[in-house]
């Protein structure tokens, strides 16, 4: 039930009757054949145009202003792509004796909001704006909530503009409408994705889709939401990371597979985590982390190229290059240069000093991989600005990566670092099932010492690596912080459409 309507809304619902008394439908239902956009018209019409294109034109969108000058008047109509004016005329409008439609209807039911289809034929005003002359005019949808519209006075200063974060990202359809230079940035978020698909496609990897419920959180170390089925009678997870569904593909034989996928983290929100996010993740057969590197370098690359046209981006004050080579640390060599401190042969006890040293708080459940990951985080972090792989992590951060070749307690991982923050996750996949069962038995112990993020044992991954699954390299990126990279955003909610917030209050 609506309650507390303000005079405004009040108004327009009875405008929107007394359209109806009049036999007008305001939510038609017919097609209208819209056939032009209006950055068509500004960018392709020129004063002598070839043929008979613009002498008649159909398009639509919502009624922005309104300038009544007597028997004539100039609107401006905002469609996907922007806007036009539009000069209608009461004679040529209502062209017979009857004039209501424009003397009521376009003067004083129409409001600013309202979705009108019009048609006419491309012109240029003495003032030289280019317009388009109204012969028709149809009511599509009337809006009946005022439009918070920005304000500007004589001297520029802009008054009531639609800024407040929290109202933009609740009503993202409102912030849209009136903000419509944001739609920039989730245009440049699907060309994000669309590089990254050419990308794989183009070297015949497969795009699948592996499930969101999932009756074992597994793939990551994070928090998971929990629900349960009815029919079943299982509680069952919504999935943190999409990793072990993967790799059994590639047991099944799939030389290359990828996937765009939703995930959930039942953690905190900020400027740079949402508990749903969107990663890809993408797993090729016969390939270790070094190709890896190589090809995510070749990627990014070109999806900055592909995204902003040039491999350098802005982002904030900084110009992140996202050229290729970028600069490689182990993560002791990390940890080494920024907290002038050596990980390697320290002690639980030796890491959890060092730790509380620099400001992490510390706690009788961590052990020595978190420590030295919240020592990383403190110290490291911050300072990796260009792109830069830190790679051969300690073997206890890292349960589902093959011990490293030739550097024994490490692990073969790269995660890439841009402006502070990790965007890439890789590995070397490890694919000895003995050697996984016992990684996850050592996840279990984790669990019991009150480790919440601990990875769940999966049985049946286990089962499927006992089929052989080939050497393996497998790669997570997060599209959510890469997009905020290549669209100068410094939070998230600004990259997603319906950020999560807490429920709206009603008073």
């Amino acid at each position: 039930m609506e309650t507390s309507l303000n005079e405004q809304q009040l108004l327009r619902r009875q405008s929107l009757q007394q359209l109806r008394d009049m036999g007008i439908d305001p939510y038609p239902a017919a097609l209208y054949p819209v056939d032009t956009l209006a950055a068509d018209i500004r960018t392709g019409y020129t004063a002598e145009p070839d043929g008979d294109k613009w002498k008649s034109v159909t398009l639509a969108g919502r009624l922005m202003t309104r300038r009544i000058m007597g028997k004539a008047a100039f609107a401006d109509l905002q469609d996907s792509s922007g806007r036009i004016q539009i000069y209608v005329n009461r004679d040529e409008i209502c062209p017979g004796e009857d004039k209501e439609f424009y003397n009521t209807v376009f003067k004083k039911l129409l409001d600013i909001g309202d979705i009108i289809g019009v048609t006419g034929h491309v012109f240029t005003t003495q003032t030289g704006e280019i317009s388009v002359h109204a012969t028709g005019l149809t009511l599509l949808s009337k809006c009946l909530n005022p439009l918070p519209l920005p304000k500007q006075d004589a001297e520029g200063n802009v008054y009531d503009a639609f800024t407040d974060p929290e109202a933009r990202y609740r009503m993202r359809y409102v912030d849209l409408i009136v903000n419509p230079q944001y739609k920039e940035t989730f245009i440049k978020r699907t060309k994000v994705v669309s590089s990254l698909r050419e990308t794989f496609n183009k070297r015949g990897y497969l795009e699948v889709e592996t499930p969101i419920l999932q009756s074992i959180h597994g793939g990551a170390a994070a928090r998971p939401f929990i629900t349960h089925h009815n029919a079943l009678d299982i509680p069952l997870y919504l999935r943190i990371a999409n990793e072990l569904y993967l790799k059994r593909l590639i047991v099944g034989g799939f030389d290359g597979v990828y996937e765009f996928a939703k995930n959930f983290r039942n953690e905190g929100i900020d400027r740079t985590h949402n508990p749903e996010f969107t990663a890809l993740e993408i797993y090729v057969a016969y390939k270790d982390y070094f190709w890896m590197m190589d090809f995510v370098e070749e990627m990014l690359e070109k999806c900055a190229v592909d995204v902003t046209g040039s491999a350098a981006v802005t982002l904030g004050e900084k110009e992140i290059s996202f050229a290729k080579p970028y600069q490689r640390y182990t993560m002791a060599e990390a940890i080494q240069k920024y907290a002038n401190f050596d990980i390697q042969g320290k002690s639980e006890a030796e890491l959890g000093a060092f730790a509380k040293s620099v400001g992490c708080e510390v706690t009788s459940q961590m052990g020595s991989a978190k420590l030295i990951d919240e020592i990383f985080g403190a110290c490291v972090e911050s300072n990796l600005i260009q792109p830069t792989f830190i790679i051969d992590y300690p073997i206890e951060m890292s349960p589902l990566t093959k011990k490293h070749r030739s550097k024994p307690g490490l692990v073969e991982r790269f995660e890439l670092f841009v402006n502070g923050k990790e965007i890439a996750n890789a590995y070397s996949e490890l694919n000895d099932p003995i050697d996984q069962r016992e990684r996850f038995e050592d996840q279990l112990k984790l669990a019991a010492r009150g480790d919440d993020e601990a990875m769940a044992y999966d049985h049946d991954f286990v089962r499927s690596l006992e089929y052989a699954m080939p050497p393996t390299s497998g790669l997570g990126i997060g599209i959510d912080r890469l997009t905020m990279m290549l669209t100068n955003q410094v939070s998230i909610q600004e990259v997603l459409f319906f950020p999560q917030m807490r429920p709206e209050k009603n008073d």
